[in-house]
């Protein structure tokens, strides 16, 4: 498996930590945003595989910040994996419409993290 440059965006310090050491167990290069204005500071020079992002954040929400991000042409076709708390059908609709690839509930695990990189990280 190649190695991917995987931008982490989550307000959450905890879910930061733990997704930088599973992606790193995996293999992985990560970087990490811990809100939607960090996170767009940081893409442009990350120039990430793929970035997961996490849909309740203060100031600039994951929807809104993965629109933004899918608006840039360099960008628009990253895959991005929302995160959430909840797992809702709306969410999720939600999230495809602003242009993410899926969904990963959390607290999620080690497996379905590499898993979703593995099966979204291989476009580039």
């Amino acid at each position: 498996m190649t190695q991917k440059r995987v931008l982490v965006i989550d307000d959450s310090n905890t879910i930061r930590r733990s997704a930088e050491i599973f992606l790193k167990q995996g293999g992985h290069e990560v970087m990490l945003a811990e809100d939607g204005f960090d996170a767009l500071a940081k893409v442009n020079d990350a120039q990430p595989d793929l970035i997961f992002c996490d849909i309740l954040m203060p100031r600039l929400d994951g929807y809104q910040t993965c629109a933004i991000i899918k608006r840039n042409e360099k960008f628009s076709s990253t895959p991005i994996v929302m995160l959430s708390s909840k797992d809702g059908v709306f969410d999720k609709a939600r999230g495809r419409m602003v242009g993410s690839q899926d969904y990963l509930t959390k607290p999620f695990t080690k497996d379905q993290l590499l898993q979703a990189v593995e099966q979204f990280g291989s476009s580039s």
